[in-house]
């Protein structure tokens, strides 16, 4: 059955299209466009490696579908206070989704990624692991996968590691026409603030959250925020509040438009809850010792579940777990993956609190 391999123009896809050509007769590459027309000497160089390879390349436009299953949601949800992670939903509406569904309609039975992470295959399904290079892993922005998406997936870098890829693309003769690191928020080329500056300027005013008080949690005023959109939960830079201490955004009050500030010492809590929860492995089979890792780059930490307590018998869209100890606040919004000490993904959701 045909494998299709998507391909950015990076030098992780060209490297997991290099592999799969070694071991794969029947093999097509796929490239899609997204947030922009992909530049010219992009494709060229997409097509030139795909011909040094003998792989058909095929492009699709999907940006439109991008704009509104990527990007206006992540517009949409900094407006309602939250702070969005786009590349976990792109993997599950786009890569995953769409993409996924177009090239199973030309008969492929398998879609490849370039992502840092592994799979086996357990006797519930697929199950997903860490990657084995700790500095690169990418499980966590694919815990939203389902486990019917993930039977259609293949990770050909999940025993390698990123400082091993270039050196080998040289030996092989092939040259990323994008041979830069890729960006965290592909459609973001600088800072999110300003990305949505330049949105909610082709909007009326009027639309557009105003700007209002910051406060203590004791309802002291003590100063005047911008906008709740320019602000995410631990920030402190960019307050401009003169105060005996440094200050800190504790939470966002979305209602009443007032952003609550406190000392270092009131940015931490033992509680993080999760919805909309994605289960890649039931529940029956998850092991005593859990972690939680609630942003890319951060160590898990040990956690207990709190409730449901009947999670076994009846999976719940959303989950509250503890932490032995206090930890700093979760921004909601951002994504919450459920690891074992060995590091599979056992489940993922959205941070609610």
């Amino acid at each position: 059955m045909t494998v299709a391999v998507a391909v950015s123009g990076g030098r992780d896809s060209l490297m997991a299209l290099a592999l799969l050509r070694r071991r794969e007769r029947d093999l097509i590459a796929v490239h899609a466009q997204l947030a922009d027309a992909t530049p010219p000497e992009v494709l060229d160089g997409l097509r030139e490696n795909c011909r040094a390879l003998d792989v058909p390349l095929q492009v699709l436009d999907l940006r439109s579908r991008f704009e509104e299953l990527v990007i206006a949601p992540y517009v949409q949800s900094y407006l309602e206070g939250r702070t969005p992670n786009p590349c976990a939903w792109c993997n599950t509406r786009i890569k995953f989704g769409l993409l996924l569904d177009a090239v199973r309609e030309q008969g492929a039975g398998t879609l490849a990624t370039g992502h840092y992470a592994r799979l086996t295959i357990a006797d519930y399904g697929p199950a997903l692991w860490r990657g084995a290079d700790p500095a690169k892993d990418q499980s966590y922005f694919l815990a939203l996968l389902t486990p019917n998406q993930l039977a259609r997936a293949a990770f050909p870098l999940a025993d390698h590691r990123k400082q091993d890829v270039l050196p080998e693309l040289d030996r092989l003769g092939l040259s990323p026409p994008l041979p830069g690191e890729s960006q965290e928020v592909c459609f973001i080329p600088d800072d999110y603030r300003e990305f949505l500056a330049r949105r909610f300027g082709a909007r009326r005013l009027a639309d557009l959250p105003p700007s209002g008080p910051i406060v203590l949690e004791d309802e002291r005023t003590v100063g005047e925020h911008k906008g709740l959109w320019r602000y995410t939960i631990g920030q402190r830079k960019g307050l401009d509040v003169a105060w005996k201490e440094p200050l800190y955004v504790l939470r966002k009050d979305v209602a009443a438009n007032r952003l609550i500030v406190g000392e270092r010492a009131r940015l931490f809590s033992t509680a993080c809850r999760l919805k909309t929860v994605n289960y890649l492995v039931p529940a029956t089979a998850w092991p005593q010792d859990l972690r939680l890792q609630t942003r890319y780059r951060q160590r898990p930490e040990p956690i207990r579940l709190t409730s449901p307590q009947n999670i076994c018998s009846s999976p719940s869209e959303t989950l509250t777990l503890t932490y032995p100890e206090p930890r700093e606040l979760a921004a909601p919004g951002q994504i919450g993956v459920i690891y074992s000490d060995e590091g599979q993904v056992l489940a993922g959701g959205e941070i609610s609190s």
